[in-house]
């Protein structure tokens, strides 16, 4: 017959030592004494483990341990510590099932020395601690929930105004392109129309072939010249003279509408010496329908060229939002910083351009290593850091953008020349709800969610390094995926 291992049990004298108890009357310490047992972990064993069900509570009279929080694949150690009568484990155990979001441990607990812990049941546990402090708990899980509420209801309140501003500003960059390709369309048309017009009165017109195959290479001619001029670019007061200089030309011809000819003509580069070399060349009673033929077309091609601009500017536009979405990307996966840095800048260039008074500054390396991270998250913290360096500069300033490899990380600094961040400041502005904008004009969860981020997705580190005219938040993201945690 095997003999029971009698259970070790701290005495009512001695759970009144520990921090958590020392305010507790006889009759309470004595139940703690009675349903409490001593349990002993060798160094490196876990004490408990994140996400099984959460059934104990532990407090520590010896050792030291480490408190660890899974980030997907990986853990991360957020506490270490020594001092006799910290807790951990069943600490929602008082709230009643249904109330919190999770039953489970929700971090990990780790000895790394040899430790002892006095331990008690959690069902137990909580509910004694519900009947001794019936007022405490209502309060504690009105404040709790309330909490989990805010943070809920608060975060996606953030996320859609951030999505909201970046739709506006793409909304207006797309619209500016799209409205240029609408009218060159229709511009086209028009010029179009008139070329076919202009071929039927010259074929009515019994012009011969020698005298049609001369315009047609007058009208390669006159392309061929605007392809080299695009290149040669004349000042107003340059392009106003040669305008009427030409205009000159065309009434003393017997040219009617010079004046509309003109501009497309010195746009493509064209000058009295080309005009004179067409006049002595061609016939006098080609000469006005050669010069509209050729002005149509070059009217065209310049046309097809606007359309052609606008419609890549819409395809990079696109594509940045792509990239800063990363809708068809892996969630995780070896990113170029500058890429996200890039697209996260088109996707708020019309915030930018609107307070028309900030100079943007790039200073991004080239060559720098992959990092493995979650780039639409990054994306994130990117908008959050520029947004903010806009709104620090009301009556302009500079922007500036680094990037750079510093041991093993990759350094992103995203500064401004706006008043500064005050020191007695600077250790809260990561806090949740904390803000320096006006009410009604910021969450305070910007910063939070991007030192989340940073520091628990992607294992980094976020500091803000501050004086009047010169505010640089430092984003380091580690080059290796860090090891995974025993």
């Amino acid at each position: 017959m095997t003999e029971s291992v009698p259970v070790e049990r701290l005495s009512p004298a001695e759970l009144k030592t520990l921090f958590l108890f020392e305010a507790l009357d006889d009759d309470q310490l004595a139940w703690l004494s009675e349903n409490g047992r001593v349990e002993r972990r060798p160094g490196g064993s876990a004490v408990y483990t994140e996400g099984e069900d959460a059934t104990c509570f532990f407090v520590l009279l010896s050792g030291t341990v480490a408190m660890r929080r899974r980030v997907e694949s990986t853990e991360m150690e957020t506490t270490r510590t020594n001092q006799r009568g910290v807790y951990g484990g069943a600490t929602m155990a008082f709230i009643r099932r249904g109330q919190v979001e999770t039953a489970g441990y929700l971090n990990s607990l780790i000895a790394l020395t040899d430790s002892q812990f006095v331990v008690f049941e959690a069902p137990a546990f909580g509910a004694k601690i519900r009947e001794w402090f019936p007022m405490a708990m209502h309060l504690l899980e009105g404040m709790m929930l309330g909490w989990q509420n805010i943070q809920t209801v608060v975060g996606q309140r953030e996320r859609l105004l951030s999505l909201g501003r970046l739709s506006a500003g793409l909304t207006h960059e797309l619209n500016n392109p799209a409205a240029a390709a609408v009218r060159a369309t229709a511009s086209l048309r028009e010029r179009v129309s008139k070329m076919r017009r202009k071929l039927a009165h010259l074929a009515t017109a019994n012009v011969d072939a020698d005298a049609l195959v001369a315009l047609t290479e007058l009208q390669e001619n006159a392309v061929e010249r605007m392809a080299k001029s695009a290149r040669e670019e004349l000042s107003p007061v340059e392009v106003a003279d040669a305008e009427d200089a030409l205009s000159d030309w065309f009434d003393e011809h017997g040219i009617d509408d010079g004046w509309d000819l003109a501009p497309t003509l010195v746009a493509a580069g064209v000058d009295l010496d080309w005009l004179n070399e067409i006049a002595a060349t061609m016939p006098t009673e080609l000469l006005p329908d050669g010069l509209h033929w050729v002005t149509y077309a070059l009217e065209t091609e310049q046309l097809m060229a606007e359309i052609e601009d606008s419609t890549t500017r819409i395809s990079t536009l696109v594509n940045a939002a792509r990239q800063y979405s990363q809708l068809d990307r892996a969630a995780h996966q070896d990113i170029d910083v500058n890429e996200g840095l890039k697209s996260t800048l088109t996707m708020l260039s019309h915030k930018i351009k609107k307070s028309g008074k900030i100079t943007l500054v790039k200073d991004l390396a080239v060559d720098l290593p992959l990092v493995p991270a979650y780039p639409g998250e990054l994306n994130q913290v990117w908008t959050n850091l520029i947004d903010n360096a806009v709104a620090a500069m009301p009556d302009g300033g500079t922007l500036a953008l680094r990037s750079r490899l510093e041991g093993d990380c990759v350094l992103v600094e995203i500064g401004d020349t706006g008043p500064g961040v005050p020191l007695e400041l600077r250790e809260k502005i990561f806090e949740p709800f904390f803000t320096t904008k006006p009410v009604g004009e910021g969450t305070g969860l910007g910063l939070d969610i991007s030192y989340r981020v940073v520091v628990l997705r992607h294992h980094g580190d976020l500091r803000v390094v501050s004086e009047p005219g010169d505010t640089r938040f430092q984003v380091r993201l580690p080059v290796h995926e860090p090891p995974s945690a025993v």
